[in-house]
């Protein structure tokens, strides 16, 4: 409300205060006249003119409370302090006390000062119903003292009164509560009947599901593609999963309405014999791409259809891509150049940065974040860069050592893992450099460019690192030596190092309770990380090359090594691959309730009466599940 308006309600309310009290010198001036003209009863009700003139005179000398409290709210003072609640008490109590007959001569007054100002002071009564030990505070006030509880502290206030109760219960104390752990990101208030009961609901699912994580309670299904050819290249992100396989074909699993389809290759126009086997693919939520043998680069839209919305191609085989989570930026190298792709505000893709690098590049990653234009880090033996589509050409020599974000000469770089402030990278030690500790885990602030923190001291090669999907102040990284160690960014120290794969460690992620590692034997392994003991396993007879999970939901892929194997006979000369030479993807979803009946395996639910079917259809002597109850036979 603006000065102006301010100004005119305060004029409008004392107009109305006015108004009441002639009202009120009316009423009282006219009762002695009409006693006196009634015949018989005048004394009477002379009597009561007079005392009826004295108590009306009374009630202006002491006005009431209420406009007392409004002439405070017109001269601009706050609310109420605690004399004036003293004497509201005092005077609530004596009106009390006063008896019936008091109660009918004010009535009728009482009906005719009904106006605005009545029902303004009315509401502020009700709002300052509030109990805080001596005072009583208004209703959002209080609210503000109870958002600082915690959910232990509300239970407790909640038994404390009726309206503590009804404060504690309020549904935006429940709603933020909701937030700040993590559970309803994106909602609002109205979204919810009851957030308190939406509160206990995300708290036992959570407890039911890691339950199910600890006890490998769920279901399990393989995405299998059957071609007969083998894996290339696996990637995931919430709800989709892509792969590449040795024929050219890719494909995409909607793991939320399983839904599956292949996506069409740009190449395929050109009718390729045999076609390019597919280097890597990556996937995020609006987009999918994938690299294949022949430097061919496609890009396809997860919304829109099958078809490729962009593509292009390398002089040479690309040894590396990646895809940002946060957005369409496409990132590949191929030899000496690294380069990056992005759309522009009307959907048309362009490159928004190409660069040569004085040694062939090992890898490309694509710094997450929302920015206004994309930042890749890319190594290349001793040395990672900082790629910024701001550069030109002109400023490339000048720039040279301010986007060198490391180099150390005889150190080269094996794996590397960045987040939206902070780039991890493992660093093999060799020769003189053996002598510093062994091999190290540097961590960079990408703002400064400077070195933040140096881990580790193993004689093994660091194989992964995983930064992005860790928490906020830890890593997780793994190495040849066969351990999974997680560090503390905090302190720079190590909590957890598991013995955990035999032939080293390919590919970790942990969260902030559980650790899962891949090795190059086939181990997929699940650990808790406070106690650090292993809680269970699953095996496959090639390398863990892909892990990724959520909160319910994992995803792993073997992945073969060797792409081009023989047939099932060692005399077949068709070199359509074998089941066990092809790789495989697993997704496990542990939200799964697997007592139920759609989750029982079909030799489990068959009643084995057919005489033929499927080969692993095998008939029991005795099925348990046509087992007679032994009570309802009598014996």
């Amino acid at each position: 409300m603006g000065d102006d308006d301010l100004l005119a309600f305060r004029q409008q309310w004392k107009k109305e205060l006015e108004r009441t009290k002639e009202v009120k010198k009316q009423s009282s001036d006219g009762r002695p006249g009409l006693s006196g003209a009634d015949g018989g009863g005048s004394g009477r009700s002379g009597d009561a003119g007079g005392t009826g003139g004295e108590a009306a005179g009374l009630e202006t000398a002491e006005e009431p409370q209420y406009v007392s409290i409004a002439a405070g709210l017109l001269d601009g003072r706050s609310s109420p302090l605690l004399e004036r609640i003293a004497e509201e008490r005092t005077r609530r109590k004596r009106r009390s006390e006063g008896g019936g007959g008091e109660q009918k001569c004010s009535g009728p007054r009482q009906r005719r000062r009904s106006s605005l100002i009545d029902q303004l002071i009315q509401d502020l009564n009700e709002t300052n119903d509030i109990p805080f030990f001596d005072v009583e505070l208004p209703y959002e006030l209080a609210l503000k003292i109870f958002q600082f509880l915690s959910k232990a502290d509300l239970g407790r206030c909640a038994q404390v009164s009726k309206s503590w109760r009804m404060l504690a219960e309020d549904e935006v104390l429940w709603y933020r509560l909701c937030l700040e752990e993590g559970y309803q990101s994106g909602a609002s208030v109205s979204d919810s009947p009851c957030w308190k009961s939406t509160l206990r609901d995300c708290y036992n699912t959570e407890k039911t599901v890691k339950y199910n994580w600890k006890n490998r309670v769920g279901s399990v299904s393989h995405l299998q593609y059957e071609l007969g050819k083998v894996l290339c290249d696996v990637s995931s992100c919430d709800g989709l999963v892509i792969a590449g396989y040795t024929s050219g074909d890719i494909r995409l699993w909607d793991t939320l309405h399983w839904d599956s389809g292949a996506l069409k290759a740009a190449h395929t126009i050109r009718d390729d014999f045999p076609p390019p086997h597919v280097s890597f693919v990556r996937v995020c939520e609006t987009v999918a791409s994938a690299v294949y043998e022949n430097g061919c680069v496609d890009v396809w839209s997860t919304e829109v259809g099958l078809e490729p919305i962009h593509h292009y191609q390398h002089l040479q085989r690309v040894h590396a891509l990646d895809l940002s989570i946060d957005g369409p930026v496409l990132a590949t190298a191929s030899g000496l150049e690294v380069r990056v792709d992005s759309p522009d505000d009307g959907g048309y893709w362009k490159s928004r940065c190409i660069t040569q690098l004085a040694k062939p590049v090992d890898g490309v990653l694509v710094v997450p974040g929302k920015r206004v234009l994309p930042l890749v880090l890319a190594w290349a033996g001793e040395s990672v860069s900082m790629l910024d589509s701001s550069w030109n050409e002109d400023e490339e020599e000048q720039n040279e050592g301010a986007r060198l974000l490391h180099y150390v000469y005889g150190q080269p770089v094996t794996c590397l893992d960045v987040t939206a402030c902070r780039a991890a990278l493992g660093v093999k030690s060799c020769g003189w450099g053996m002598n510093d500790g062994g091999n190290k885990v540097k961590v960079y602030s990408l703002e400064t460019r400077q070195p933040e923190l140096s881990l580790g001291n193993s004689p093994g090669d660091f194989t992964c690192i995983n930064l992005r999907d860790a928490p906020p102040h830890l890593l997780v990284c793994g190495n040849k030596d066969r351990r999974v160690r997680v560090f503390d960014l905090r302190t720079g120290t190590s909590v957890v190092s598991l013995y955990a794969h035999h032939l080293g460690v390919t590919t970790v992620q942990a969260d902030d309770w559980k650790i899962v590692s891949g090795g190059g034997e086939g181990l997929v392994s699940v650990w808790e990380m406070r106690m650090g003991t292993k809680l269970w396993e699953m095996h496959n007879r090639h390398p863990v090359r892909h892990i990724r999970f959520n909160a319910s939901t994992l995803v792993t892929a073997n992945i073969p090594d060797e792409k081009n194997p023989r047939g099932a006979c060692i005399t077949d000369d068709d070199l359509t691959a074998h089941r066990r030479h092809r790789g495989v993807i697993c997704y496990y979803d542990f939200s799964m309730d697997s007592s139920t009946q759609d989750h029982v395996l079909p030799i489990c639910r068959s009643n084995y009466s057919e005489t033929s079917g499927y080969n692993y259809n095998i008939g029991l002597a005795m099925p348990y599940d046509t087992l007679a109850d032994p009570r309802s036979s009598g014996l």
